[in-house]
């Protein structure tokens, strides 16, 4: 064999180990509520999620990937579980929880590993101020900004007295706080339920002998869904005004609902009737997919992954090697939102604008969100200047 044959083939083999190198997909931890009534969400996210990476052919930023799913059960120790095995088989990117309580079990493990969590829809106020670090980012919102965004629609609308509720856990007591901070009318009472809470009576007995202008209130899933049909029930929204977040009356729940939803405000930072070029093709790619219009987790969740798809291409996938560019990167969010406008605040958790729509029947009879105005432009959370990244 001559010098040069030898140098040929190695050459070849050279290439060959590099190319196959360059293949091995990067692992993303994807842990997600699938079951219980609450299991839609985390669907949503999911499919949101795998779209932005069926898109691309398998990649994100062109560095292929594989998503690691597995269902929390709505556990904070199930997820923790999930994470931690995950950790020791090397996953260091990780995304999908859809519940502020299972998050906080989640993210710690995460960070001691050195690894990255990017949150697609919840955001405790834990990670958001003093407890905030540079390898935790929250794409959705922070949990107080969709709650004081309905306080100042609540203003604007100029309701005087009204009743708060929210199920009694971390992103509950939230969402009470940013709501409490912002209002300027009277809070009649400040009501916590269960979080898997199905009867509503005694609560709405309370409202109808309090006689409230509005109730706020912030009830994700099948408890929402059961509240707003009770709520109808009763007769009370007939004289009562309902402001909520879109996440107490997304898609899936409008649907659920009935007519129960009909009139209701909601305050959000994303429908599918959003106007922007990004936003339209993923309602339509989405639809086309999946043979549903999706909801506002599904967008968020779809704006998580091609943020890390911006991030990844940066540094071609190696995201321990290149730690301090892959975070660099995340921070600078330069990807093309569905929202039309998003930037990260200091403590990595958006600034965002907030609508106010409102459920109404279209002119083919179905209810839909309608747009009213927007609440509030670029918009952050209140625990920025408590966030000191280390």
């Amino acid at each position: 064999m001559t010098s040069l044959t030898k140098l040929s083939i190695g050459v070849a083999l050279a290439a060959f180990a590099t190319l196959g190198h360059a293949q091995k997909p990067l692992d993303i931890g994807f842990i997600t509520t699938l079951s219980t009534p609450a299991g839609y969400i985390g669907e949503d996210e999911r499919d949101g999620f795998e779209l932005a990476i069926k898109q691309e052919g398998g990649k994100l930023g062109g560095v292929p990937v594989r998503l690691l799913v597995e269902d929390d059960g709505f556990k904070p120790a199930t997820g923790k579980q999930s994470v931690e095995k995950m950790l020791q088989d090397g996953v260091r990117l990780f995304s999908g929880v859809n519940f502020s309580n299972v998050l906080v079990a989640v993210v710690p493990s995460v960070l001691k590993q050195n690894g990255f969590y990017v949150s697609l829809n919840p955001g405790p106020s834990n990670f958001a101020g003093k407890g905030c670090h540079p390898n935790y980012f929250s794409v959705a919102m922070q949990n107080d900004s969709y709650s004081d965004s309905a306080a100042m629609a609540a203003d604007e609308m100029g309701v005087k007295k009204i009743v708060i509720m929210a199920p009694a856990y971390q992103a509950g007591r939230d969402v009470m706080n940013g709501f409490k901070r912002t209002y300027k009318g009277e809070i009649l009472a400040e009501i916590y339920t269960k979080l898997d809470q199905s009867d509503f009576s005694v609560e709405l007995a309370r409202i109808r002998s309090l006689a409230p202008d509005a109730v706020f209130e912030f009830m994700p899933g099948g408890p929402g869904i059961n509240f707003a049909k009770q709520f109808a029930n009763s007769g009370l929204n007939k004289t009562i005004k309902m402001i909520t977040p879109m996440y107490s009356m997304d898609d899936r729940m409008l649907a659920a609902s009935g007519d129960a939803g009909e009139g209701f405000y909601l305050v959000t930072q994303w429908t599918a009737q959003q106007d922007n070029p990004a936003s339209q093709e993923f309602v339509k790619a989405f639809e086309k997919e999946f043979g549903r219009r999706p909801t506002v987790y599904a967008a968020t969740a779809y704006d998580t992954a091609r943020l890390m798809g911006s991030a990844l291409k940066a540094v071609g996938g190696d995201i321990e090697g290149k730690a301090d560019e892959f975070r660099a990167a995340l921070r600078k969010a330069d990807f093309e939102t569905v929202r039309g406008n998003f930037e990260f605040a200091p403590n990595q958790h958006p600034v965002q604008d907030w609508y106010l729509v409102k459920v109404e029947r279209g002119q083919d009879g179905k209810l839909d969100y309608v747009p009213v105005r927007k609440v509030v432009e670029n918009h952050s959370d209140p625990y920025g200047a408590e966030c000191k990244m280390g």
